[in-house]
């Protein structure tokens, strides 16, 4: 946010802070959350280069498009695994999972 916004919302009352405040996160639960959207943000990146639609990668992987769809959204309910299994799927690299999960991040 840029100083001058923030500086004119505190002079209006508001609280300007990151989510991690809002939601009283520890560092270690803050980085875990941020982990999860980047992979989210990822797995449909991929499926998407895959041209694939979510029932597609819904089959591939054994699993529901609504699952998918929450994998893709970074659903709290999906685990680390499913996510990390799927990009693999969709033959996602070792290298391209690594530069994901250095922050900061731009997917």
């Amino acid at each position: 946010m840029l100083k001058a916004k923030k500086k004119r919302l505190e002079s209006k009352g508001w609280k300007v802070g990151t989510v991690a405040d809002f939601l009283n996160l520890s560092e270690s639960e803050a980085m875990y959350v941020e982990l999860k959207v980047v992979l989210s943000r990822l797995l449909k990146k991929q499926r998407i280069k895959s041209k694939l639609t979510q029932i597609e990668l819904a089959k591939i992987v054994k699993s529901s498009q609504s699952r998918v769809a929450k994998m893709e959204a970074g659903d709290p309910s999906v685990s680390l695994d499913l996510l990390v299994r799927s990009l693999l799927t969709l033959k996602t690299t070792k290298s391209e999972l690594a530069r994901a999960i250095s922050f900061p991040q731009d997917i």
